[in-house]
C-alpha cells in the first residue's frame, strides 16, 4: 500500500489538483511519481530556487540565520516573491531552507510547492501557492523534531538512505520522506530546477537537528533559554474549554474541584506544599478531615516513591476513588504509624477494595504493541490479506479492551456499592493515571464535557506526575525499558468510548486527535515536564522566606500562601497558538449535552455494603471481590465475603452493581471483541486510501474548503486570455 502525503481534504483536493507532479515516475519510494512540475505562474525556476539573480520568499518574523539580514531571507538578496508569512517564537531560528519543495499528496494526487524550513525545534512545511489555505488543521505541515521516528532521503541514482547526525549523505536527494510517531508520513520532493545545494543542506540540516534536540525535561530551559517567553497568541483564547480549564496549579482550583465533587470529610492538604515528602507528588492533596498533617506524614515512607493514597472522584452516591503506589516492602509501621494508615485507607468510609495493575499491560507490553501497531501502519507493510492477523498479532486492541473491562469494573463497583476503592500501581504514575482518568469518564459527565476532560487530564496525569517525557521517548537518554506511550493508550480508550457514545461527550474525534498529536511538541509544559516539581522550576526560583503554619501550610511573609512560579510554556489548552476560532470550533461536538455537564445527583444512596465490618479489606481481581489482609496484619477477616462475579453478556458489569440498575450518567461500554474497533482516523492516515483531514466532516470545513476552491477559481479567470 504506497504513498502518503497532505493530510487535509482541502489541500489534497484543491491544492493538489492546482498543482500536479510531473509525469516521470523516477524516484525509489513506492508510489513515487516525478519530481514535480514547474514553479508557479509568473515564476521562473530560477527565482524559485534562490539561485544567483533569483530572490528568495520573504518570511516576516522569522530570524536569519548567520550572515543573514534580520529583516528575512528576501531583504538582503533581492527581490521578494510572495511567500506565507509565518512568525516563529522566540527562542526559535531557521537552519535551513529549501524554497520551492513540493509536498506529495499520496498516490496520483500531485504535490503542493512551498517551502520546506528546518529549525531548531521543528520541520515545516509553508504552501507557497495558497497563503490562505492551512488545511482543516493547521499542524499538519510541521512536525516537532523530537517526533520524527525516521528520516529517509532517496534518489534515482541510490538507494533510499537513513540519515542520522553520524551518516554521510553522498547523493543529491530527489526526495526526502519523514516518518512521524503519530503515524504520519510526510514526503517532500525537489524539482531538478536549481535546488540540489538547498535539498542538500536541508535534508543534512534535518538530521543533525534532529540529534541535537535532546528534550531536557529536567532542567528550566530544556528547548530554551532563561527568560524566554513564548510567542503571544495569534488569535483570543478566551473561549469555552481553555477559560475553564482547571490547571491544579494553585490550591484554590483543588478547592473549587472539591466542593463539586461534594466529598464530605475531605480536605485539601499542602503538607507536600515543598515537594519534601514526595517529589513527584502535587503540591496539594485530598486527605480525609480527621488525618491531621502531622499524622499525614507518618505514612508516606510506608508506600514505593512516597506516592500516599489520597483521594481522585467521590461518586455522589458515596463511594470515593483513591489512588496510591504498592506498599513499601521494607515498611514495618508501629502502632502509631498503623493508625494513621487505617484512618487514611479506612477512616470509617466502609469496606476498602485495593484493585491493583496485575490484569493490565505492562508498560513493556505497550511498547511492544505500539512498535507493531506503527510499523503495520505503514504503506506496503503486509499484504493486504494479512493485514487484520497481523494487526490482531500487535495486541494494541487487547490492551484497549482489558483497560476498557478493568475501568468498567470499578466505576460499577464505586456506583452500586458503598466503599472506597484504592488504585494500586507500583510507582502509581502509569497505569494509575490511566485506570483514574477512564473510572471517571465511565462515571462522571462533567468528565465528558470539553473543559471536565482537560481539567480531568491536568489532574490526574499531568498533576500526579506521568513521566511523559521518557514514556513518550522523547529524551535522548532514555533506554527502551523507559519508553511506553501510556497516554496515547489512554486516548484510544477515550476514543472508543466517543465512538460507543457519541450523545455522552462534548468534544470530538478533531479534539482527540491534536491531542494525540500535540503531546509530541515542546512548546507546552503539559508534556514537556515530569511532574509539577520540574514545572514550578521552569520559571523564576522562589524566594525561601516562608513560614510553616500547622493549619495554613507554607505562608510568604505577608500571609499567603506560596503558589508556584506560573511555567514559561503555556499548557496544551492554549489552542489558539496553534489553531484557527474556526478550526477549534470542531473540538465540541454538537451532539453531546446541550448544557454544561453536571456532577450525577445524589438520588438514590448505593446499597450499604453487605460484607460486614467497614475494616474489611478486599481485593477486586478478574471481576470478583476476596479478602486481603493489609500487610501489617498478622491474619486474615474471619468472615471472609463471597466471591461477586460480573456478567459478561454486554461487557458489563451487572455483579458488581447488586441488585440494581446502572444510575444514571453511568457509562458501561462492550468489550467484546467486534466493539473494540481500530482508530483509523489517527493510526492510518499514512496509507493513500485514507487521505483525509484529521477532523470530521463538518459545516466549517465543508465551508472552509468551498471557499478555497471559490478563490481558485477566481484566480484561474483572472488569468485567462479574454
Amino acid at each position: 500500500m504506497p504513498g502518503q502525503g497532505c493530510q487535509g481534504r482541502a489541500g489534497c483536493r484543491s491544492r493538489g489538483r492546482d498543482a500536479g507532479a510531473g509525469p516521470g515516475a523516477r524516484g525509489s519510494f513506492p508510489g513515487r511519481s516525478g519530481p514535480g512540475a514547474p514553479g508557479p505562474p509568473g515564476q521562473s525556476p530560477c527565482a524559485m530556487s534562490g539561485a544567483p539573480g533569483g530572490g528568495r520568499p520573504t518570511f516576516p518574523g522569522l530570524p536569519g540565520r548567520a550572515g543573514v539580514g534580520a529583516g528575512g531571507f528576501g531583504e538582503a538578496r533581492g527581490a521578494r516573491s510572495p511567500g506565507p508569512r509565518v512568525g516563529l517564537p522566540a527562542g526559535e531560528r531557521v537552519l535551513e531552507e529549501a524554497a520551492g519543495a513540493r509536498q506529495r499528496c499520496g498516490n496520483g494526487g500531485g504535490s503542493v510547492p512551498g517551502t520546506l524550513l528546518c529549525t531548531n525545534r521543528r520541520l515545516a512545511f509553508l504552501p507557497g501557492q495558497a497563503p490562505s489555505s492551512r488545511g482543516l488543521l493547521r499542524s499538519e505541515d510541521e512536525v516537532a523534531l523530537p517526533c520524527i521516528h525516521k528520516l529517509v532521503a532517496a534518489s534515482s541514482f541510490s538507494k533510499p538512505k537513513v540519515l542520522t547526525a553520524a551518516s554521510t549523505l553522498k547523493f543529491i536527494p530527489e526526495e526526502l520522506a519523514v516518518f512521524c510517531r503519530d503515524f504520519r508520513l510526510l514526503r517532500f520532493s525537489f524539482p531538478e530546477n536549481g535546488l540540489a545545494p538547498q535539498a542538500f543542506r536541508v535534508a543534512n540540516a534535518i538530521a543533525q537537528a534532529r540529534e541535537e534536540a535532546a528534550w531536557l525535561g529536567d532542567a528550566a530551559d530544556g528547548w530554551a533559554s532563561p527568560g524566554e517567553a513564548p510567542a503571544p497568541p495569534e488569535e483570543d483564547e478566551d473561549e469555552e474549554g481553555s477559560s475553564t480549564t482547571l490547571l491544579f496549579e494553585s490550591l484554590r482550583d483543588w478547592e473549587k474541584e472539591l466542593q463539586r465533587l461534594g466529598a464530605a470529610g475531605w480536605r485539601v492538604s499542602a503538607v507536600n506544599e515543598r515537594f519534601d515528602m514526595a517529589p513527584s507528588l502535587p503540591q496539594y492533596l485530598w486527605v480525609p478531615s480527621g488525618l491531621l498533617d502531622h499524622d499525614l506524614k507518618r505514612t508516606f515512607a510506608h508506600f514505593q516513591e512516597r506516592r500516599v493514597p489520597r483521594l481522585c472522584w467521590h461518586h455522589p452516591g458515596g463511594g470515593d476513588l483513591l489512588r496510591a503506589a504498592s506498599f513499601h516492602p521494607a515498611s514495618e509501621p508501629g502502632s502509631e504509624d498503623v493508625r494513621c494508615l487505617e484512618e487514611l485507607l479506612l477512616g470509617g468510609r466502609g469496606p476498602c477494595v485495593l484493585a491493583d495493575t496485575a490484569e493490565l499491560p505492562t508498560l513493556a507490553d505497550i511498547q511492544l504493541a505500539h512498535l507493531r501497531l506503527r510499523a503495520l501502519c505503514l504503506p506496503g507493510a503486509v499484504a493486504e490479506e494479512k493485514w487484520l492477523s497481523a494487526l490482531e498479532g500487535t495486541r494494541w486492541l487487547d490492551h484497549v479492551r482489558s483497560c476498557l473491562r478493568k475501568a468498567a469494573e470499578v466505576a460499577s463497583l464505586l456506583a452500586g456499592r458503598r466503599c472506597s476503592v484504592v488504585l494500586q500501581e507500583p510507582s502509581d504514575r502509569d497505569l494509575n493515571c490511566l485506570l483514574a482518568s477512564l473510572v471517571q469518564l465511565l462515571g462522571d459527565p462533567h468528565a465528558r464535557s470539553l473543559p471536565g476532560f482537560q481539567s480531568l487530564v491536568q489532574r490526574e496525569w499531568v498533576a500526579a506526575g506521568h513521566p511523559f517525557p521518557h514514556r513518550l521517548g522523547l529524551l535522548g537518554q532514555d533506554s527502551p525499558r523507559e519508553e511506553a506511550p501510556v497516554f496515547l493508550l489512554f486516548l484510544d480508550c477515550t476514543w472508543q468510548l466517543l465512538w460507543q457514545f457519541p450523545a455522552d461527550f462534548g468534544f470530538t474525534e478533531a479534539f482527540l486527535l491534536a491531542l494525540h498529536d500535540s503531546s509530541f511538541s515542546p512548546s507546552f509544559s503539559t508534556f514537556r515536564f515530569s511532574c509539577q516539581r520540574q514545572r514550578g522550576h521552569s520559571g523564576l526560583l522562589r524566594l525561601p522566606s516562608q513560614t510553616y503554619r500547622p493549619m495554613g501550610g507554607w505562608q510568604d511573609p505577608g500571609g499567603h500562601r506560596g503558589d508556584p512560579r506560573p511555567c514559561s510554556f503555556p499548557p496544551v489548552w492554549a489552542w489558539g497558538r496553534r489553531y484557527t476560532r474556526q478550526q477549534r470550533e470542531q473540538f465540541r461536538n454538537p451532539l453531546g449535552p446541550p448544557g454544561p455537564a453536571e456532577s450525577p445527583s445524589p438520588g438514590t444512596p448505593a446499597d450499604p455494603c453487605p460484607w460486614g465490618s467497614p475494616r474489611l479489606v478486599l481485593t477486586l481481581a478478574k471481576g470478583s471481590l476476596s479478602p486481603h489482609p493489609l500487610p501489617w496484619w498478622s491474619r486474615p477477616p474471619l468472615r471472609p465475603p463471597l466471591r461477586v462475579a460480573p456478567s459478561d453478556s454486554q461487557g458489563t458489569q451487572g455483579g458488581l452493581l447488586g441488585t440494581r440498575q446502572p444510575p444514571p450518567g453511568l457509562l458501561l461500554p462492550c468489550t467484546a471483541g467486534p466493539c473494540i474497533r481500530l482508530w483509523h482516523r489517527c493510526y492510518l492516515r499514512g496509507l493513500p486510501q485514507e487521505q483525509r483531514g484529521r477532523s470530521a466532516p463538518s459545516l466549517a470545513g465543508l465551508a472552509e474548503e468551498l471557499r478555497l476552491l471559490q478563490e481558485r477559481l477566481g484566480a484561474c479567470n483572472l488569468r485567462r486570455p479574454h
